[in-house]
Formats: C-alpha cells, sequence, structure tokens
C-alpha cells in the first residue's frame, strides 16, 4: 500500500540509475540509497511487505519526504551514495565510524629529499599514500617500525647538503644526514624507494635490493657501510619471519581478508593484508548504524566506504558474507584500480579458515573495546541505577547473579552461575553445575535442577537480621552471599519455572528477571507486558554483557566435558591405567584397534605395563 502522496510520484521516477535520500519531518536524512534502477528500488520500501527488516520498517514510519538523483552509471551511484553517506551521516545507514578522521603515511616524491608524514587528506598530488589506518595508534606502530628499518629524515627543515654536524639521529643510524651531504640524492631515494616497496609489503624484494649493495660494498672493502646493511638485513628478515603466517594459499595475488563480529548494536570489521603469499598486517574498523542490519549490508556498506579512500586495492578481496549488489562493486573496484579484482566468498579451504580466523579477531577487538568501556567507574554506576529504576528494585542490585543452560541435543547438559559486583564480574564466584536428575531435553526442568542446588545455600526466609534493605553479604564463602538480583537467560517460560523454584524454597525476598533471547525484552514476575528498554542503554547493556557471560561460561564447561566424554574408552576402566599409562600406550600403538591386536608380550614390553596388566588389557579390549 503506497503512502499519502507518494503515488503519482513514485510513478513518475525514472527508471535508471541514481541515488535516494529518504528525510523525517524535520528535514533529518534518515537514509541513503543507491540503484541501477531507481523507481523499482522506491516502489519496493513502499509495498505491504512483512519481509521488510525490523529497522527498515521503522525508517518507513519515519518517513515523511524522498529525494532523488539520476546519474549516468552504476559506479557512478557508487560514489555519489558514499559521498552523501559521509556528509549527512544518515542514522539508518551502516557507515564508518569516524571515517573522516582516519589517518594516512603521505610520500610526497616531489620533493628532493622526500619526507614521510602522517595526513588525514588524501590529494592527487602525485605523492604516495598509504592506509587508511584504523587509528593514530596503528600508525605511530608503523612509522616507529619504519624508522628502525630505513634511514630516511624526520627532520622538516629544508636539506642543502651545507649543515657543519648532523643531528643524533644520524649517529644512531636512524637518518642517512643528506644534511651534511653524507648521502647524495640517488642513495636517498633509494631508501624512500624502499619503504614504498615495504609497506606495499613487498619484503623480499626490499632484501634482495639489501643484499645486493652489503656484496658491492663488501667488494669495495667498506666494511663499516656493508655491516650497516647486515645489520638492516636482519631486522628486515625478523619482520618478515613475524609476517610468513601460513596462509595456505597457493596464489601470489594481494588479498584483503574481511572478517565481522556483530553483537547488539555493535559492528567490528576486521582486515588481513596478505601481500605475496605473507600476512603482512591487519586492522580494524568499527561500524555506526549497524543495528538490526544484515551482514550483507554491513559487509556492502564496509567494502564500499573503505576502498572509495583506500590507497590500494589488492587484486583479490576475500569476504565473510555475501554482498549486496556485488556485480556493481566489482564494477566499481576495477574502475578505481584500474585493473582486474576478484571478490570472493570461500567455502572450504584455505581462504575460509583466514576469513574466519579475521571474524574471530574482530570479534576479540570488539571484547576488547566493551571491557575497557566497563571500567568506567561513571558508566557502571550509571547502568546499576538504571537496571534499579526499570525493574522497580528495592536497592542498587550491587551483586547479580546470571543462570544460563548449556546441551547438545540433551548431551551432557550443564548450568552456569555468573556473579557481577558492583557492575563487574566477580570470577571467583563463577559456579558450574552438571544437570543429574534431567534425562530428557527440557530447559525448564534443568534450569529449575541448578537452582534448586543453588538455594540450599540461601536462608529460606529473611529475618529481622537479615533485612533486604540492610543485609550485608558475607564475603568469606560465595554460599553466604546473597545477590540483589537473579537474571534468567530466557522468556516468560524461563522465568516462571524459576519463580516456582525460588518460591518452594522459601527465597521469596530475592528479586528475579529474565531476558529474552528473540527480542532483548526483560520479565518481571506477575509483570504482563515485557519492560522494553533502549538497545543503547546502560543498563540493558550491562545485563545483556551478564546474559553473554553466562552463556560463555556455560558453552565452554560443555565443551570440556563433550571433549572428555569423547576421549573415553574401555582402557578407563581397567585398574592400573592411568592417564600417563593411557598415553604411554597410544604412542607405542598409535590407536585402541591396533592395540587391540596387539599380543600380550607386545604390550607388556611398553615401560609401567606388568605382563599382568596386559592380560587385564588384552581381555577388556
Amino acid at each position: 500500500m503506497l503512502r499519502p502522496n507518494f503515488g503519482l510520484r513514485l510513478a513518475s521516477t525514472p527508471r535508471s540509475p541514481g541515488v535516494y535520500i529518504f528525510k523525517d519531518i524535520d528535514g533529518t536524512v534518515l537514509y541513503v540509497g543507491k540503484s541501477s534502477n531507481l523507481q523499482n528500488r522506491l516502489r519496493s520500501y513502499f509495498r505491504d511487505s512483512k519481509n521488510h527488516e525490523p529497522k527498515i520498517r521503522r525508517m518507513i514510519s519515519k518517513l515523511t519526504e524522498f529525494e532523488y538523483i539520476v546519474v549516468d552509471s552504476d559506479p557512478e551511484a557508487l560514489i555519489l551514495e558514499n559521498t552523501l553517506i559521509k556528509k549527512f551521516k544518515p542514522h539508518f545507514n551502516a557507515r564508518l565510524k569516524d571515517d573522516k578522521t582516519y589517518p594516512y603515511i603521505k610520500i610526497d616524491r616531489t620533493e628532493s629529499y622526500p619526507q614521510i608524514y602522517v595526513t588525514r587528506k588524501v590529494n592527487d598530488d602525485g605523492s604516495k599514500y598509504f592506509g587508511p589506518f584504523a587509528n593514530a595508534g596503528s600508525i605511530r606502530k608503523t612509522l616507529s617500525l619504519l624508522n628502525k628499518l630505513f634511514p630516511y629524515r624526520s627532520c622538516t627543515k629544508p636539506i642543502n647538503g651545507k649543515d657543519k654536524r648532523a643531528c643524533l639521529e644520524y649517529y644512531i643510524n636512524r637518518c642517512a644526514a643528506p644534511c651534511i651531504a653524507a648521502i647524495d640524492h640517488k642513495g636517498y631515494r633509494d631508501i624512500i624507494d624502499q619503504v614504498i616497496l615495504f609497506l606495499e609489503g613487498k619484503t623480499e624484494s626490499v632484501l634482495l635490493d639489501l643484499r645486493s649493495k652489503m656484496l658491492q660494498a663488501s667488494n669495495s672493502l667498506d666494511f663499516e657501510r656493508a655491516a650497516s646493511f647486515r645489520d638492516q638485513i636482519k631486522a628486515l628478515e625478523s619482520i618478515a619471519s613475524q609476517q610468513k603466517i601460513k596462509t595456505g594459499s597457493v596464489t601470489k595475488h594481494d588479498q584483503d581478508i574481511i572478517g565481522m563480529y556483530a553483537h547488539n548494536d555493535q559492528s567490528c570489521i576486521e582486515i588481513f593484508y596478505v601481500r605475496g603469499g605473507k600476512l603482512t598486517g591487519k586492522d580494524n574498523f568499527l561500524m555506526d548504524g549497524a543495528l538490526e542490519t544484515s551482514p550483507a549490508r554491513i559487509m556492502s556498506g564496509f567494502i564500499k566506504q573503505f576502498y572509495q579512500s583506500a590507497s590500494y586495492i589488492p587484486a583479490q578481496i576475500i569476504v565473510e558474507h555475501p554482498l549486496e549488489d556485488k556485480d556493481q562493486i566489482i564494477a566499481w573496484l576495477r574502475l578505481r584500480k584500474q585493473g582486474s579484482v576478484a571478490l570472493t566468498l570461500p567455502k572450504i579451504g584455505s581462504n575460509k579458515r583466514l576469513v574466519e580466523m579475521a571474524a574471530k579477531n574482530a570479534e576479540h577487538h570488539l571484547r576488547h573495546l566493551n571491557i575497557k568501556r566497563w571500567d568506567n567507574t561513571q558508566i557502571l554506576e550509571t547502568s546499576l541505577q538504571e537496571l534499579q529504576e526499570a525493574l522497580n528494585l528495592p536497592r542498587i542490585p550491587k551483586t547479580i547473579e546470571c543462570y544460563d543452560i548449556s546441551n547438545l541435543q540433551g548431551s551432557n547438559p550443564v548450568g552456569s552461575m555468573v556473579v557481577f559486583k558492583d557492575g563487574l564480574p566477580k570470577l571467583s564466584q563463577y559456579r558450574h553445575f552438571r544437570v543429574k536428575s534431567v534425562k530428557v531435553i527440557d530447559d525448564y526442568s534443568m534450569m529449575q535442577e541448578i537452582l534448586q542446588r543453588r538455594c540450599k545455600h540461601l536462608p529460606n526466609r529473611m529475618d529481622e537480621s537479615h533485612d533486604p534493605l540492610t543485609y550485608k553479604p558475607s564475603q568469606q564463602s560465595w554460599t553466604q552471599n546473597i545477590p540483589d538480583l537473579m537474571i534468567i537467560d530466557g522468556g516468560k517460560g524461563h522465568l516462571s519455572a524459576a519463580l516456582e523454584v525460588l518460591l518452594k524454597s522459601g527465597i521469596d525476598y530475592i528479586p528475579i528477571a529474565s531476558l529474552s533471547k528473540k527480542n532483548e525484552w526483560l520479565h518481571r514476575p506477575h509483570i504482563p507486558e515485557p519492560i522494553i528498554l533502549n538497545r543503547r542503554t546502560p543498563a540493558l547493556q550491562l545485563v545483556q554483557r551478564l546474559r553473554d557471560e553466562a552463556h560463555r561460561f556455560a558453552i565452554n564447561y560443555h565443551r570440556k566435558l563433550r571433549s572428555k566424554s569423547q576421549t573415553f574408552s574401555n582402557m578407563d576402566t581397567i585398574r592400573g591405567i592411568g592417564p600417563k599409562r593411557k598415553r604411554l600406550l597410544l604412542n607405542k600403538f598409535g590407536s585402541i584397534a591396533k592395540l587391540r591386536k596387539a599380543t600380550v608380550t607386545d604390550i607388556a614390553d611398553v615401560p609401567g605395563i606388568s605382563k599382568t596388566i596386559a592380560i587385564h588389557i588384552k581381555q577388556t579390549l
């Protein structure tokens, strides 16, 4: 169904490539998009379709005006889309965080003795640019490494070769000192060329050149200069050895490996730079406006925005997720590179493993950033106060326990309890639970079992000395600590099951709530309507962090039990066979199958295995 007043406008919209702009009632830009057929794309938004993402439905509800700009080709539309996203920073677009501030390394080759700069602007001025780098820290590390490897000048003074003495950098081999004419113009340009090759990932070419110069200096009996080249070669070889991570790829093409991790309203993109079959570096970028956005859309948005300003586009870009408008993006990349570019989505093999590794690094980086963020005391206090308000708690929840269940088709079911004190994890009070009584797949019953075991360590009624408003838990034992709040991972069903256990155990003084996975809604007992918090509020983010930590703790324990059960064999039932003897037997015979075929004499030859034990092994296996 078309929105009022849009029908005629949509009908008159051209079927040409272009960019469209959605605005709200205040004229604020909500979204910028592009299409090879503007009319069809715009019509798709206004049809009464349940297939739209929740984020798109919210955007359409705010939309009161749209504009469009017709262009000649799809690549032009893509470039204009990126430009407008940077300009307006629309709320509903996934976009690089602070993309205008990304720094680059600049080498101005028009200078007689080129310097190496840090810049945030890329101009068509004949200079070489490398980047963008994710932050100033990344570029500082790179420049520090370059300065140790190559003796280029770091000063800004004019060079005429007539200075009376060089600065300290020359005497510690950090500068070739063109200021005193210690190196001629050609020699200095060679150093800059080596820097450029290194930044392009062509370490082998640099090493080949340096070895040639070392040999020439040695043959000329200039041993001091040869020794300087030798030290430089050793440093570069050390760096190169660190770069030679086994990629498993047989291609010699330069590659960018792009993985992604999204969590709640945050998205992190990790790029591995593979040059000449070696991993030469990596970087990570945060995306804004990625809440409730598909991985395909986030990945497409990143590639368009990153490579619009990237100084170098490799021959092969390997991504973790499929892209929207893949063909158009490839055509645009080839136009920018002025050469061939392949964009692939690996299913198996070494490239698949590299993409997964990049995604794992993105996850670790995002978790690290969140940990740093939660170290902020003010944020923690705010989140606890907001949570008290939202759940109508009698006091600020200084101590919170969160529970989760983990099982795989009912096998090795476990539960976890994590504890946060003042908004931070209290690792010493984390506990695992093995579910013992529930033999079928029943999350409610499993949750009830672990809560029953927890309630055994809680007083069944608060007496006057244990007033909820004044009670201070013991610091000696986790069993005596009474939480200010219990969080259950799950919806209303999990909450009801948990509440039943608490009431039967006489625990009616501890507030309890649950967090549903689907909508991220909070639920309280006897309140039919969910408590819906803004996804960006510190209170909800704290509860999500609790839930994620409980899930992680349960999953890790579950995996440990599964791994242990899979390595169990009949040998474990033989008296006198412990882990050490089991290991010796497997090292000798290689497998249980080969051990079965072995004779008693062969088994008894293993150190520590008597003939009696060997007979028991044969009888058991």
